[in-house]
This record gives C-alpha cells, sequence and structure tokens, in this order.
C-alpha cells in the first residue's frame, strides 16, 4: 500500500463519528497488532484524542450555549453536531462556523430554549470572529481633510454587529464569573438562575456591537440609530447615505440626534473601528 493510501485510510478511521464500541474491526485492518494491543485498540487511541480534542475545543468556544442548554444536552448536541459537520478546516477556529444553521436545522438539540440558544451561539460565534479578525489601517485626521456625504469609512473587521432577541451578552458575562476557578456556588446558582429568566422573557431587540481591543473582547449595546448607522458603513454605503438610514430609524428630534451623532463618532474613531 502507497503512503498516500495509507494516509487516507487512517484519516477516514481517525475521523469516523463516536459510537459505543469504538471503530468496527476491519477499518483497522491496515494497522498492525503488538504484543499488548491490537490493531483496533492502537487506532482507537488516536481516534478518541481526536474527538475528544473537538469536543474540548467546542467546550471552550461555547460556555455560553452550554450554560443555556446544560451540560447533559450540551455534550448531545455536540456529538451530532461533529458527527453532521466534521472538521473542514487546519484550524480549530472555524469548527463551530456551521453550528447556528445546524441548530436551525435540528431544533429538538435546544428543546425550549432554541431561540436563546441561537442568539447565545451568534453572541459566541461573533467573539470567535472578533478574536482573529484583521485590523486594517486606522482612519486618522488627514483621511478626512474633505469630508462630504459621498465619504467612504469603511468598519474594521473586528468589529461584529448583532441584532438580537435575548440578552445573551450579559448572560455570557455571567458565565464567564462562573466558571472562573474561585467561582462560589452562590455565584453558579445566579447564573442558572439567570439563564432561566432569561428563558421565560419575551423577546425584546437589543442590538450590541462585539469588539476587540488591546487583546480583549468587549460587548457594547447600542441604540437602534448607532446600530443603523454602523450597519450602513459596514455595507458600504457612503457617510450621507449612512447618516439618512440612521434618520430614518431614529424618533428622536433632529437635534438631539445630531448630538448623539457626533458623540458616537468621535466613541468610536477613539477605539480605532473606523479604517479606509
Amino acid at each position: 500500500m502507497k503512503l498516500v493510501e495509507l494516509q487516507k485510510k487512517f484519516a477516514q478511521a481517525l475521523m469516523a463519528p463516536l459510537v459505543p464500541g469504538g471503530v468496527p474491526a476491519p477499518a483497522a485492518g491496515f494497522i498492525k497488532s503488538n504484543a499488548h494491543l491490537t490493531a483496533r485498540e492502537r487506532l482507537e487511541i488516536y481516534r478518541r484524542s481526536y474527538w475528544y480534542r473537538l469536543i474540548d475545543s467546542m467546550h471552550e468556544d461555547f460556555p455560553g450555549l452550554r450554560a443555556v442548554t446544560g451540560p447533559r444536552a450540551f455534550d448531545q448536541l455536540i456529538r451530532a453536531y461533529l458527527a453532521d459537520c466534521p472538521s473542514r478546516s487546519f484550524t480549530l477556529r472555524d469548527l463551530g462556523s456551521r453550528l447556528e444553521s445546524w441548530l436551525r436545522a435540528h431544533p429538538e438539540y435546544a428543546g425550549r430554549r432554541l431561540a436563546l440558544a441561537l442568539d447565545m451561539i451568534r453572541l459566541e460565534w461573533a467573539h470567535i470572529e472578533a478574536w482573529d479578525a484583521k485590523e486594517e489601517r486606522v482612519l486618522g485626521p488627514e483621511d478626512l481633510l474633505e469630508p462630504g456625504p459621498r465619504l467612504k469609512i469603511r468598519l474594521q473587521p473586528f468589529v461584529r454587529l448583532l441584532a438580537l432577541d435575548y440578552p445573551v451578552d450579559k448572560l455570557r458575562l455571567s458565565v464567564n464569573a462562573g466558571e472562573h476557578e474561585t467561582a462560589s456556588n452562590l455565584v453558579l446558582k445566579k447564573v442558572r438562575r439567570r439563564i432561566g429568566s432569561a428563558a421565560r422573557m419575551k423577546p425584546r431587540r437589543i442590538y450590541v456591537a462585539v469588539h476587540r481591543l488591546d487583546f480583549s473582547i468587549y460587548y457594547r449595546r447600542l441604540s437602534v440609530e448607532e446600530f443603523t448607522l454602523l450597519s450602513a458603513l459596514r455595507d458600504g454605503r457612503t457617510a450621507g447615505a449612512a447618516l439618512a438610514s440612521c434618520c430614518r430609524a431614529s424618533r428622536l428630534p433632529i437635534d438631539k440626534l445630531r448630538a448623539r451623532v457626533e458623540q458616537c463618532f468621535a466613541t468610536w474613531a477613539e477605539l480605532g473601528w473606523f479604517s479606509k
């Protein structure tokens, strides 16, 4: 057997979904046994190491979802997801990229908390994207020498905008506190109560920007005016068109809206959200 054929067989056996009883015996026929282990047992060591690393990665990336569904349901959900959507990338970073669409197609894994779970997935995936997205050259004063309605301002790739129905940003921060090694049982009980209360809430639209600053990720609540304006800039619209969209979405008097927009632009520029 050529090396490339052996590598393909090994990879196929390695990535076969975990099932009770391990790898079927014929799948390990291309591996020799030794004095201590059968061919199947030798392969199973590597296969379980591979799958448990994938499962651990999903635990690390989606602690909020795990808190929403509960540990047992989360384990079932993740194993089913990985069986249907195996890794297609060289990096574990992309492992959860299809989780939202998969759960929409398999809502039974989230039970009555489907809507809350989907919002949490969107937040946690935005967290991952914001963490390692590139940073383009920050917009400077020299880029604003001739401002006008046709000016185009890009939003930095590490800024992610979300329209959500549940306060999953605050829930995720509570989960982070509850997962700290010094967290008390009282903190953990508070986290569970907050998640239970959120699951019973009626959906109420909130807007959140997930962004990176000084090698940390932050969740920043936005008003509808801010979200509309930033979304328009992200989509490539000119400053004039973005401001027009903001005016249509706002119920504020024009003088208050102007003051809010000016303050927001100053804050966003200070945070480095804009690029040319």
